[in-house]
This record gives C-alpha cells, structure tokens and sequence, in this order.
C-alpha cells in the first residue's frame, strides 16, 4: 500500500527514446517523431493522440513544422508551451545549417551559393527574395532581404535591387528566391524580370552574376543555364 505503480507511459517514453539514439529516424513515422518531441513539453501526459492530430490536421511533419504559431493553437491539446516548441525546431535547423556552412566567404561555385542561401529559405512558407552583394572577386559584402513576393513585382524590386547593391557597394549581385511550389523552375515572369534587373544594374556598373530559385534541395541558376548570354 502506498506504493506507487511504475507508469505505462514512462516505460514507453523511455523505449522511444532508446530507439532513437540506437537507429536514429530512420524508419520512424512522422507521428511518432512529433511524439518523441512532445515528451519534452508535455510531461507526463500520452501524447500519441496529439501527435496523431497534428499530423492529420496539417498533412505530414513537414507541413506541423511550416505552421504558424497562431495554427498550432488552433489544434486541440495544442498551447503555447507545444506552439513554441514546434516553432523553434526548424528555427534551430536553420541555425545549425547556417553555421556549418564550409565556404570561407568567396562564391566560386554554385555549391557554395547553395551552403549560403539555404539557411534562409529553410522552413519558409512564403515566396522571398534576397540578393547576395560582392566585391569583384566574388568575396560575400552582405546578404540583404528584398521582401517577400516582391520578384514579381518589376519596379518595386528593381528599386530595391538597386538599393540594396548600392548600400553595400557590391561590384556583383545574385539575386535568390524561393518557389514554395517545390518545383525550382523559373517561370516567364522571373525571366523577364531578371533581364530587366540585369540592364538596370548594369547602368550603374554593377554585374547581376546569376539568379537562383530555391525549392526544397533543389537550386537552379539561370546563368548556368544559359539564359544570360547576350
């Protein structure tokens, strides 16, 4: 009497936990690695139920990590402990890719361009643009944030273009942006934009090096596509 039973859920928890650290994710089910997660911010309750509805409600793990704070909230057993959480993961990702990116601050490769912009595209639910300043050999000035959706929009972003170029003082420019599509191809409107682009920084002596659009690992150059040979 008096003795208080182990309980089932920490048996569990703890199985869960040495699965894990034995053979990684590899194999496990989106469900159960929001599970695993929620043993942190949930203590003692079963969380397998949650877990279940919050795959269900925004379609995979990809899709609960994409979620805005006040959409998390809005799925039952969801607070602001759980919200938070499932908000800092892809923001600690993102950190963690930023700063083990290898490059020592020269672009001479795509790879390179890759290591440096997809820290910031990483998670985004939004179309955005950045454009990445350089000196003339191609060492990184300052990576600017032009706006979201703004590719589009021809002389808002040529204006900014020129801005964010001039600011820095960059001798060449890539212009970047993200299609949430998850489809990295360019559509009439990002070419016709970007030639635009090109003769506007031209005239101020300043080189549009490539345009790159970002989809998921995927990264496609328009210069190494052969779309800016005159």
């Amino acid at each position: 009497m008096g003795e208080k039973t182990p309980s089932v859920h920490a048996g569990h928890r703890q199985g869960m936990k040495e699965q894990f650290l034995k053979q990684g994710l590899s194999g496990m089910q989106d469900h159960k690695i929001l599970e695993l997660l929620l043993f942190y911010a949930v203590p003692r309750r079963d969380v397998n139920p949650l877990a279940h509805r919050l795959v269900d409600h925004f379609g995979s793990l990809a899709g609960v990590f994409h979620a805005t704070y006040d959409q998390l909230l809005e799925v039952e057993g969801v607070g602001a402990n759980i919200a938070t959480l499932l908000k800092l993961i892809p923001a600690v990702s993102a950190r963690y890719l930023e700063e083990s990116a290898s490059f020592d601050g020269r672009i001479v490769s795509s790879w390179q361009l890759k290591e440096l912009l997809a820290p910031l595209f990483f998670g985004q639910r939004d179309e955005i643009a950045y454009l990445v300043c350089m000196d003339g050999k191609n060492k990184v000035l300052a990576t600017r944030k032009l706006g979201e959706g703004v590719v589009g929009a021809v002389p808002i972003a040529a204006r900014k273009v020129l801005e964010a170029a001039l600011a820095c003082n960059a001798s060449r420019v890539v212009l970047a942006h993200n299609h949430v599509s998850g489809v990295a191809i360019w559509s009439p409107s990002d070419v016709d934009t970007t030639l635009r682009l090109r003769r506007v920084l031209a005239e101020a002596d300043i080189v549009l090096a490539d345009h790159v659009i970002l989809a998921g690992d995927d990264m496609v150059s328009m210069a190494e596509s052969g779309l800016f040979r005159d």
